[in-house]
């Protein structure tokens, strides 16, 4: 995640704890205006009884939405949070057999698009972009390297190996290749909207905020003591796979904007949650996690499904991709 640009466990937080109270008042006065319909007398002037069945039904509408967007972050959880794995690579940047200039982590999030296919952002699949310092070693002859690059989903013990990436040239999205078929069979790939977001609408947004530090702190008291100072490479990341602790992490809120293709909203996100689906209403993926603004709970950006979809015909036309 580039900060200013940028479960088995139903972990989800939400980013007021009125809604509760909302659909709760919503029923009170729905129940009142069923209540004034049935029995009491209309006068010969003003509000007519089909005026207030007009608002009764508008009400009975209002709470079902309320309902729905109760429901999904749960719903969506159960249903897809093994598809939604945790993204953990190394890579380099350097001139010819000297040393590394630079040698670093990478941390994120990606999700099953189809058959063998993983999205995400491309300054995961290609952990330079939008890094300053690598682009200038570029720029002077240096060569970006991934030494490794692996997606752990939950309820598997084993990395799966990631490679042939395909990406964006517009937009911080990517398109990679899982290595694993017996673990991809089994997995359902996210269902993508049709319709293109609008300002307004409630999302949830699943991922790896803090990546392997956010996962110790939700773990055991005792595996938590054992794995904080422990440097978060891919061996830790391995034991929390194997003790089935690879699990995502939801945030709710609502879109606030949509501009050129980019989302903006208010459930709050980290290190570690770039790459992550963000899910509309209907338990739909309408974008792609990528950046937040440091210090400001309410910007919170991601890539519109739009582009993704560009990028999957691409990716379709070169490799015979056969899901959505």
């Amino acid at each position: 995640m580039i900060q200013g640009q940028t479960q088995k466990s139903n972990t989800v937080v939400y980013p007021t704890r009125h809604r509760a109270v909302q659909l709760f008042i919503g029923v009170l006065i729905l129940v009142g205006a069923m209540a004034i319909v049935h029995y009491v007398p209309m006068p010969a002037e003003g509000a007519s009884r089909d005026d207030l069945q007009i608002q009764v039904h508008e009400l009975t509408a209002q709470i079902e939405q309320l309902r729905q967007e109760q429901s999904m972050p749960a719903l969506v959880l159960n249903r897809y949070r093994n598809s939604i794995g945790y993204i953990y690579g190394v890579y380099h940047v350097g001139f010819g057999n000297q040393r590394p200039v630079i040698r670093a982590r990478v941390s994120g999030t990606g999700f099953l698009v189809g058959d063998f296919l993983v999205a995400t952002n491309r300054h995961i699949a290609e952990p330079w972009y939008g890094d300053s310092e690598a682009e200038k070693l570029i720029l002077r002859g240096a060569t970006p390297i991934v030494e490794t690059l692996v997606i752990f989903f939950p309820g598997w013990s084993t990395p799966v190996r990631l490679s042939h990436p395909s990406v964006s040239k517009s937009s911080d999205l990517a398109v990679l290749r899982a290595e694993d078929p017996e673990v991809l069979h089994r997995l359902p790939a996210l269902p993508l909207a049709k319709i293109p977001a609008s300002a307004g609408q409630f999302i949830d947004v699943i991922g790896y905020p803090m990546a392997i530090a956010g996962m110790i702190a939700r773990s055991p008291a005792g595996i938590h003591r054992r794995l904080a100072y422990r440097p978060y490479d891919n061996d830790v990341a391995t034991e929390l796979a194997a003790r089935s602790l690879i699990r995502p992490f939801s945030t709710c809120g609502h879109l606030s904007d949509v501009i050129d293709g980019r989302l903006i909203y208010d459930a709050p996100t980290a290190h570690g949650g770039s790459g992550g689906p963000v899910f509309n209403s209907n338990g739909e993926v309408i974008g792609i996690n990528s950046a937040y603004v440091d210090g400001f709970s309410g910007g919170s950006i991601g890539v519109s499904i739009e582009s993704l979809r560009g990028l999957l015909h691409d990716r379709r036309d070169q490799v015979g991709f056969t899901g959505e």
